[in-house]
């Protein structure tokens, strides 16, 4: 059976991936104008800081844990 763990971090590495492959779409109309193309990439980067943030706080969650509950 899938732990809960794996399904946790393959959904962190496809919404990463989904990010990146969304701003790699807008990039040709955002390089056109030098703010639009600061905003995608500062965008793109917060999200991917959020995504491993949320990643991260799980960990932390899972290693608080009594080992008896693992």
């Amino acid at each position: 059976m899938i732990k809960s763990a794996a399904i946790k971090a393959a959904g962190y590495a496809i919404s990463t991936i989904s990010v990146l492959l969304l701003g790699f779409v807008s990039w040709r109309s955002a390089s056109r104008d030098p703010l639009l193309s600061l905003c995608l990439v500062i965008g793109m980067a917060t999200s991917i800081a959020g995504i491993g943030l949320r990643w991260l706080s799980y960990r932390v969650e899972e290693d608080e844990q009594p080992s008896t509950d693992r």
